[in-house]
């Protein structure tokens, strides 16, 4: 007979608690330092320091485990985003071209609906107040002036009718988009500063981040060296 697996015999063994199990003494020491009181003697620098150091270890030691663990994930992950990227290209240069064929076509059918929209809604407005004049006009007692009036109504809500299904008949796949241009930087600076100026300190603090070494003496930014524990 074999001999029975033990319990757990298929789980395989967590890579993380591998990884981190020989700092296990220094992260416990360290939870020992944490307790919120500063370190005020030089003997006490110094344990510290050590302990950093051996933490550090730790953290690079769970770096490069993880490295190892994901490395070929993101490789099989660049290798299939590559395998499919010529298709894609391939089907993104087919649309952009077929789109070409039909912008310039698109474009003069979309201003010639627009003119009949905005045509059939002046000529609803113009019928609808036609129809109301009329309807305030006639006499009670003229029978024609009341026939009149709501023919003139009747023309009137059929050419609402027409303006509605005017204003749905657009052309499709056509969509609006915001273009810009920068007349006069100066002037939009101004602007912005003027009406929005947390953005124009956001601005300045990351320029002042990636750039305080290169330009120390640029007007309105303090530059200087200090020390600190790491």
């Amino acid at each position: 007979m074999e001999t029975p697996a033990p319990i757990g015999h298929n789980n395989p063994p967590d890579a993380i608690e591998d990884t981190i199990a020989p700092f296990g003494d220094i992260l416990s020491e360290t939870d020992n330092w944490l307790d919120g009181e500063r370190v005020t003697t030089e003997a006490q620098m110094l344990a510290v320091d050590a302990l950093i150091k051996g933490v550090k270890a730790a953290r690079k030691a769970v770096d490069e485990a993880r490295d190892a663990e994901t490395a070929p994930l993101h490789v099989a992950w660049k290798c299939a985003i590559a395998r499919w990227q010529p298709t894609q290209d391939d089907l993104d240069m087919r649309i952009r071209g077929l789109v070409g064929l039909v912008d310039s076509f698109k474009r003069q059918l979309a201003a010639a609906k627009t003119l009949a929209r905005q045509q059939a809604e002046s000529a609803a407005w113009a019928a609808m107040r036609a129809a109301e004049e009329a309807t305030r006009k006639a006499d009670v007692t003229n029978l024609e002036a009341q026939y009149a009036a709501k023919e003139a109504m009747r023309v009137a809500e059929a050419a609402q009718e027409q303006a509605a299904a005017a204003a749905k008949d657009n052309v499709k796949g056509m969509r609006n988009v915001t273009r810009y241009e920068v007349t006069d930087h100066r002037a939009l600076l101004k602007y912005i500063a003027a009406n929005a100026r947390d953005d124009i300190t956001a601005f300045i603090d990351e320029w002042a981040r990636k750039n305080h070494k290169k330009y120390q003496d640029a007007d309105g930014l303090r530059v200087w060296t200090a020390k600190e524990a790491y």
